[in-house]
């Protein structure tokens, strides 16, 4: 690169930041209602942030298009046409009462990048493909990464006939949205067509507030298991039952939740442990609680570690439940695997990270993202952008614009640099 052209870039990166943060107002605003964002799967405003979404793809220099599953999908050709691709991208739907910056921020990322080499009339040696994954949430239909299962070919068509909370099927819904539910599987992308997928995301934590960095380099998107237990004890009276003689179900889930707690907070290789749902019947204020139920969520960055805590936490949960004389039934409802970002792409967006001037920061993601479903056809990588107070999925999250700028200025040397895998 010429240092004309350097100092262009150098001019065009300061901006890109500004223009990013723009265009996440905008798209914030598209909501099915003013008092909390909800941009849902198949929805009206989900169809006019894609509209959206696709004219800032076509206005970068992309050719853009909605795909079978409502991908919007833009491609950049490289110098010359047909080239393989390097995928970016993210999500643009959101779950209910959401903030603006999970998901869109690797959207928007994306498009300003390529706006950029647009603008200076650069053509790289591969095409950039830039995607806006329809569905990663999955709250409408309760299937998460639909979008991207569909460009990786594993999408399942037995969600077709799930319905939503208002009854309305998966196949009527894209057939509302203008969609043919029986073409979704020309969405489908083969390996030969990608270089690699790489997503900016923010973070959802705090670790990089934590370590005072505006961005990180994932490691690996952890696998989770979760698991529903049922604890039966039994139900009586609060002021007639001696204490030593009581079999509390609710007492024995406090327990068990303080065991999860307590194993994984020991665990010094990224395990995390949560109880999200608690429910105690009868739910009476003067009786003993017969039964509980409660959820177990289980992250690691690797599958054996989580394999391995999972029996562990199991097996504590039974020998408590044992203790205390109640009956127990634990069930796995789903499970995920680990997903490792490839080597070779990690070091080159690590890269990118300490020629920005930044310290190069690897950390796992504890969430999930749509590279879970791209690995089957793609090598994956991901870029953490810091979000204050570690805060997601929350009206409060929130990204400076000079994070966001940041995670644009490494993305972009990133893409500029980026060696394809021989």
């Amino acid at each position: 690169m010429s240092r004309t052209e350097a100092a262009i870039g150098a001019t065009t990166r300061s901006r890109l930041g500004d223009e990013i943060v723009s265009r996440i107002n905008q798209l914030g605003a598209i909501s099915e209602t003013g008092e909390h964002l909800a941009r849902i799967f198949l929805s009206p405003e989900h169809r006019i942030a894609a509209d959206l979404i696709l004219s800032w793809m076509r206005d970068a220099g992309m050719a853009a298009h909605l795909d079978a599953i409502g991908n919007v999908s833009g491609r950049y050709e490289g110098d010359r046409p047909g080239l393989p691709c390097l995928m970016l991208g993210s999500h643009y739907d959101t779950v209910r009462d959401a903030g603006k910056w999970d998901g869109p921020l690797g959207v928007i990322t994306a498009i300003a990048c390529v706006a950029d080499l647009n603008r200076r009339g650069m053509r790289p040696p591969f095409a950039i493909e830039v995607i806006g994954f329809a569905d990663e949430e999955g709250v409408r239909f309760a299937s998460t990464l639909l979008g991207s299962r569909a460009i990786a070919g594993t999408f399942d068509e037995s969600v077709l006939n799930v319905r939503d909370a208002s009854g309305l099927t998966m196949r009527e819904a894209m057939v509302q949205f203008g969609l043919d539910p029986e073409q979704i599987g020309a969405a489908a992308r083969a390996r030969r067509e990608l270089h690699a997928y790489v997503e900016l995301h923010i973070e959802q934590g705090p670790v990089l507030e934590q370590q005072n960095l505006p961005v990180g380099v994932v490691t690996a998107i952890s696998g989770a298991t979760r698991l529903a237990a049922n604890l039966s004890g039994m139900a009586g009276h609060a002021g007639t039952v001696p204490m030593a003689l009581r079999r509390d179900a609710l007492a024995g889930a406090a327990e068990c939740i303080v065991a999860v707690e307590q194993f994984c907070k020991a665990d010094s290789a990224g395990l995390v442990g949560t109880v999200g749902v608690i429910t105690a019947m009868p739910g009476a204020t003067n009786v003993i609680p017969g039964r509980v139920s409660f959820t177990l969520d289980i992250r690691a960055p690797d599958d054996p570690h989580r394999k391995h805590a999972v029996a562990e936490i199991v097996q504590r949960i039974e020998a408590i439940a044992k203790r205390r004389e109640l009956s127990l039934q634990i069930d796995v409802t789903h499970e995920n695997r680990t997903v490792p970002c490839a080597p070779w792409l990690k070091a080159q967006v690590a890269e990118a990270v300490a020629a920005e001037g930044y310290g190069v920061f690897e950390l796992p993601s504890g969430a999930g993202h749509d590279g879970m479903a791209m690995i089957d056809i793609a090598d994956v990588a991901m870029l953490f952008v810091r979000c204050r107070g570690g805060v997601s999925h929350n009206p409060a999250e929130h990204v400076e614009a000079a994070d966001a700028d940041a995670g644009a200025r490494v993305m972009l040397r990133f893409i500029e640099n980026f060696r394809p895998r021989s």
